[in-house]
């Protein structure tokens, strides 16, 4: 159990910090994360973040396609 939290919480930090970065080099127009990078770090289990990120940062909230897939890899895991 202590392994799957800490899992849990490695991956969602890291999902956080990735949505953070894409964000910023969407602002300064530097090369990008692919989508499919951000969905694999959700279905990693870092769906979590990946919503609070999606809200705090209002990333990647507008494009339905990746929204569509983000909640499909939700639905999936519950």
């Amino acid at each position: 159990m202590p392994y799957l939290l800490a899992y849990l919480a490695l991956i969602n930090a890291a999902t956080f910090l990735t949505y953070a970065y894409d964000k910023h080099a969407a602002r300064k127009q530097y090369r990008r994360t692919p989508e499919n990078t951000l969905h694999v770090f959700a279905l990693l289990g870092g769906s979590p973040a990946a919503l609070l990120a999606q809200r705090l940062f209002r990333h990647k909230t507008a494009k339905r396609s990746f929204q569509l897939v983000y909640w499909l890899i939700v639905l999936l895991q519950v």
